[in-house]
C-alpha cells in the first residue's frame, strides 16, 4: 500500500511541477518533469544529495559536490566520434552522518585518456563506521547474538585499466589501503577473535578484468557486465597481514518484449589467509543488512523484472536469496536468507534512459527501502 501511495503522489508531483518548471525541466515531448536537457549540458560543479537507508547505520543524509570536466553530451558525441562507448569523466567530494553515528568523507572520481582506451577509478576516504558483528557464519560464544562495534580511520582506493584492443573489455591493476582501527563493545577474545584478525593495516595489490556490453550504463536494458577481481595482501607492500580477497559477478539483461526487461546477478566473493573479520566477505543484497552474513565464502542469486507501464513509469520485482560459508560453517550447514520486493521507477532523464525510484525489501531477516538511481545492483 505505501508503495502504490508513493507512486500515485509521484505520478501527481511530477504532472504539477512539470508545469511549474523551467522548460529545460521538462521534456518536450510530453511536457513531464525531465532531467535530460539540463543534465546533458550541465558542465562544471553539481550538488547532490545522498540520502541513507542502509538498516546496517540506520537512516542519514549527506551532501557531495560533483565536478563534470565535460557535460554527458559532449562526452556521447566523443564516444560516437570515436567508435567506442566512453564513461564520463567526474570527480567528487562529498560527506554523510546517520542516526547510529557513522560518519564519513570521501574524495575521488573517474577519468578516461585516449579516447577511452584507458580508465582510472579511485578515491580517499576518512570513516567511523558502527555495525554489529554477529560472529564468522553467524556463530558467536554462549548467548550472544551479536557485538558493536565502530571501526574508524582511513581508506584508499586506486584502479587504472587499459581497453583490450577494439573489445567491451577492460584490463587493469588496483591497490587497496586500510588503516582502521576495530573497537569491539567487548573483549576480542571472548567471542573467539584472535589478535590477527583485529589487524589494523591492510594492503594490497590485485589485477581486474572487467566487460560491459550494457545498451545503457544507467538504466540497462540489455547486455551484461562482469568482472573479476583478485587483491593480495602483503607485509611487503605494508599489510598487517597476509590474505588473498576475490570477486567474481555477472550481471545480464534481457529485453524480452517491449515492455519486459529481466536482469539475473550471479555474485561470489571469498577471501583466504589471515582476514581481517571486518573484511570478511558478506551478502549484499536489499533487505538484508550490511556485514549481517560473513564467512570466507559468499554466493548471491537475485533475479529482477521491470514492467513499463507506459512511455515514464515502471514498476519491479526482484527476489533472490545467498549463502555464506566456510571457516566455520559448511555449505549444507549454511543460512539461506532470502530477500524480495517491489520498486517503482520514474523515467527522470529519457534522452539518458535513467530511471529513478524506490524499492522496499523484505528479507528473513530484516526489512528496508531504498532510493534508487539507475541501476540497483552494485
Amino acid at each position: 500500500m505505501r508503495l502504490l501511495v508513493a507512486a500515485v503522489l509521484s505520478c501527481c508531483m511530477s504532472q504539477a511541477i512539470g508545469e511549474v518548471l523551467p522548460k529545460r525541466f521538462t521534456d518536450p515531448d510530453d511536457g513531464k518533469l525531465d532531467l535530460s536537457e539540463w543534465l546533458l549540458d550541465h558542465k562544471g560543479f553539481l550538488p547532490v544529495p545522498i540520502i541513507i537507508t542502509e538498516p546496517a547505520v540506520g537512516y542519514g543524509a549527506g551532501v557531495a559536490l560533483a565536478f563534470f570536466r565535460e557535460s554527458l553530451r559532449d562526452t556521447a558525441e566523443r564516444s560516437t566520434a570515436s567508435g567506442r562507448r566512453a564513461p564520463p569523466d567526474i570527480f567528487g567530494v562529498g560527506a554523510l552522518a546517520t542516526e547510529n553515528g557513522t560518519k564519513g568523507a570521501a574524495l575521488g572520481g573517474q577519468w578516461t585518456f585516449a579516447d577511452g582506451r584507458y580508465l582510472y577509478r579511485g578515491g580517499v576516504a576518512d570513516v567511523s563506521i558502527n555495525l554489529d558483528f554477529y560472529g564468522v557464519g553467524g556463530q558467536l560464544p554462549g548467548p550472544i547474538d551479536k557485538v558493536g562495534y565502530e571501526l574508524s580511520g582511513f581508506g584508499s582506493f586506486q584502479q587504472g585499466m587499459v581497453r583490450l584492443g577494439d573489445s567491451d573489455v577492460y584490463a587493469g591493476i588496483r591497490w587497496i589501503y586500510l588503516d582502521l582501527s576495530a573497537s569491539l563493545d567487548v573483549a576480542a577474545g571472548d567471542i573467539g577473535l584472535s589478535p590477527r584478525q583485529m589487524a589494523k593495516r591492510s594492503s594490497g595489490a590485485g589485477v581486474a578484468i572487467e566487460h560491459d556490453s550494457r545498451d545503457n550504463i544507467f538504466t540497462p536494458n540489455r547486455g551484461w557486465i562482469g568482472a573479476f577481481e583478485a587483491t593480495f595482501y602483503s607485509p611487503e607492500i605494508g599489510s598487517s597481514n597476509t590474505f588473498q580477497a576475490y570477486r567474481a559477478h555477472v550481471f545480464d539483461y534481457h529485453q524480452l518484449s517491449r515492455d519486459w526487461i529481466l536482469g539475473l546477478r550471479v555474485d561470489g566473493r571469498l577471501a583466504r589467509g589471515d582476514v581481517p573479520f571486518y573484511m570478511l566477505p558478506f551478502i549484499d543484497m536489499r533487505g538484508i543488512p550490511a556485514a549481517r552474513f560473513q564467512e570466507a565464502n559468499i554466493a548471491v542469486l537475485e533475479t529482477e523484472v521491470r514492467y513499463n507501464l507506459d512511455e515514464r513509469w515502471a514498476v519491479v520485482g526482484f527476489l533472490g536469496t545467498g549463502r555464506a560459508w566456510g571457516n566455520r560453517v559448511s555449505f549444507d550447514d549454511a543460512d539461506r536468507p532470502v530477500s524480495g520486493g517491489l520498486g517503482f521507477r520514474y523515467l527522470i532523464a529519457r534522452r539518458l534512459g535513467l530511471y529513478a525510484g524506490i524499492d522496499v525489501a523484505k528479507s528473513t531477516v530484516d526489512q528496508a527501502f531504498y532510493i534508487q538511481v539507475g541501476n540497483g545492483w552494485r
